[in-house]
């Protein structure tokens, strides 16, 4: 038995739970526990509409400052798709951020590579996320898009 390769096993099916779980104790309690992930890197909510159903989605997302700006990554882990919370919060165009108990809106602008600030953007997430998202691209042929939060 490989013992590296079960604890990866296991550690590959645990950490989706404990993500999941993470977001529901940040949302429950109003953001008063949660701002921080496990790795130390800061997560924010936000909350839109289906683009297709219309109905209230909540997401907890990793992120990084630019200034202002709050940015996050499209990754969903480098699966093949892009995530359906960038699909609704680009179809919706502004979106409801809180970031601990700090709640406001937010313009949405999805970047992909060749836009301006992209690579920069893209750099500056990937090294505050431990090189996690460098890793999800190698996994995927699909551009991970990178969307800027910009306060309104």
């Amino acid at each position: 038995m490989d013992i590296g390769r079960e604890v990866g096993k296991l550690y590959a099916k645990a950490f989706p739970e404990v993500l999941k779980a993470h977001g529901e104790l940040y949302v429950r309690s109003g953001g008063r526990v949660g701002h921080k992930l496990l790795f130390g890197v800061p997560s924010l909510i936000v909350r839109t509409v289906g683009a297709k159903s219309g109905e209230p989605r909540t997401t907890v997302l990793t992120y990084v400052r630019d200034g202002d700006d709050y940015i996050v990554v499209a990754s969903k882990g480098g699966a093949p798709r892009n995530p359906a919370w960038y699909h609704n919060m680009v179809t919706a165009g502004t979106v409801d951020v809180q970031v601990g108990t700090d709640r406001f809106p937010a313009t949405v602008e999805a970047l992909k590579p060749g836009d301006a600030d992209y690579q920069r953007l893209w750099d500056l997430a990937d090294a505050n996320n431990g090189g996690r998202y460098a890793a999800y691209q190698r996994k995927t042929s699909r551009p991970i898009p990178v969307v800027r939060l910009r306060p309104a």
